[in-house]
C-alpha cells in the first residue's frame, strides 16, 4: 500500500475509533504514520488516565493492526 493511502485507512480508522473515547471524555488525533508506527495525540480525560496504556494497546493499536495491514504498532505523542 503506499503511504498515503495508509494514512487514510489509518485516519478513516481512527474517525471510527474517536466515539468511544469521546464517551469517556477522551478524544484521539492521528499525528503521523512513519516506518509502520502509528503515532497519536491521546487528549481530554485521557491525559492522566490510569488506562491509557490498554486503551492504546487493546483498543486503538488492537483495531489499527486489523485494519490496517502495514501498521506494526501505535506510539502515543
Amino acid at each position: 500500500m503506499e503511504a498515503k493511502e495508509v494514512e487514510k485507512k489509518i485516519i478513516e480508522t481512527i474517525e471510527k475509533i474517536r466515539p468511544y473515547i469521546n464517551r469517556d471524555g477522551g478524544d484521539i488525533k492521528f499525528v503521523k504514520y512513519e516506518d509502520g508506527i502509528v503515532y497519536v495525540k491521546m487528549m481530554g480525560a485521557c491525559v492522566g488516565c490510569s488506562a491509557l496504556d490498554t486503551t492504546l494497546t487493546e483498543g486503538v493499536e488492537a483495531i489499527l493492526l486489523e485494519e490496517v495491514p502495514d501498521i506494526i504498532g501505535v506510539e502515543h505523542i
